[in-house]
């Protein structure tokens, strides 16, 4: 992954979402005394680990929110068109997903809020205490591609009439007895708590919101990773760089010559997936896609 980025010791780069990190320290490691980096997270325990972890780094600066702040912050820097690499690692981290008081997981007994800022907005017990049988299978059909949605939601929809629905185990079983004859593959619950954490926490609408402010903040040369470990994610990222590679389609007949239109971006590569190796070292990994840009130059 770093390496797709080319990183460059006195360079400017950006990860959008610190984590534990993992990625902001392996990027630390290759700059130099006059590199520096901006990272964003909306988990308040990523800011206090780094603050411990990195508080005497003084080429980091981290930002407490969403990466939609990406152009802002930018700006306010005035990084705007210098930026030389920026890394946005999707999903949840392993230590949200390991913390069962987060509620992300289904294998471990927690109470089922999921919001990565766990301080801000509606908690997943909540929405699904209000949210129409209608609402819930809309949720879980689009973010989660479960065809059983409307299965689920209505037996969802059916318990919380006796007993609100607040801890994640009690969610895994309600979802696990509406899906008939599942296999013992992949937990019949997967699809659907990984819809409502992309619902609660606006995981696409960020996404669409900060992929176009890369572009206005990377460097000619600078490129743009997204690991993504989702197929909705996926695809938005390989059809927004695909867009800003080939540039506005137009008419046939009209008369605008075709290298009048420079490309924003260009893809680096092919999508790249995790070997068997890493997977054996962390299946995590298993549904996960890298794809990188770059701007030309």
């Amino acid at each position: 992954m770093l390496d797709a980025l080319q990183v460059r010791p006195d360079g400017l780069y950006i990860d959008g979402t610190f984590g534990r990190g993992g990625h902001a320290a392996a990027l630390l490691d290759r700059l130099g005394t006059h590199g520096r980096l901006l990272a964003f997270d909306r988990d308040s325990d990523a800011l206090a680990f780094a603050a411990d972890r990195f508080r005497e780094e003084q080429r980091l600066d981290l930002r407490h929110g969403s990466f939609e702040q990406l152009g802002a912050v930018v700006s306010e820097l005035n990084w705007e068109g210098k930026v030389d690499g920026i890394l946005l690692d999707l999903g949840v981290s392993s230590p949200q997903l390991d913390d069962a008081q987060r509620g992300f997981s289904f294998l471990r007994e927690g109470p089922l809020d999921m919001r990565m800022n766990p301080h801000s907005g509606q908690s997943a017990s909540d929405w699904l205490a209000g949210a129409t049988e209608r609402e819930i299978a809309e949720v879980l059909w689009k973010y989660g591609e479960e065809r059983h949605s409307r299965r689920i939601a209505r037996k969802l929809v059916q318990a919380r009439e006796e007993n609100p629905i607040t801890t994640t185990v009690q969610l895994a079983e309600l979802i696990a007895a509406a899906v008939p004859g599942h296999a013992h593959k992949r937990h019949p619950a997967t699809r659907s708590f990984q819809a409502i954490r992309i619902f609660i926490n606006r995981e696409l609408e960020a996404l669409e919101t900060v992929l176009p402010q890369t572009v206005e903040a990377l460097a000619p040369g600078g490129r743009l990773a997204v690991i993504s470990f989702h197929s909705l994610e996926d695809r938005m990222v390989k059809r927004f760089i695909r867009d800003q590679q080939r540039g506005p389609q137009l008419p046939p007949d009209l008369p605008v010559m075709p290298d009048q239109y420079q490309p924003r971006l260009r893809a680096v590569g092919k999508a790249v997936r995790a070997d068997e190796q890493e997977i054996l070292g962390n299946p995590r990994a298993r549904s996960a896609v890298l794809r990188v840009a770059e701007r030309p130059a």
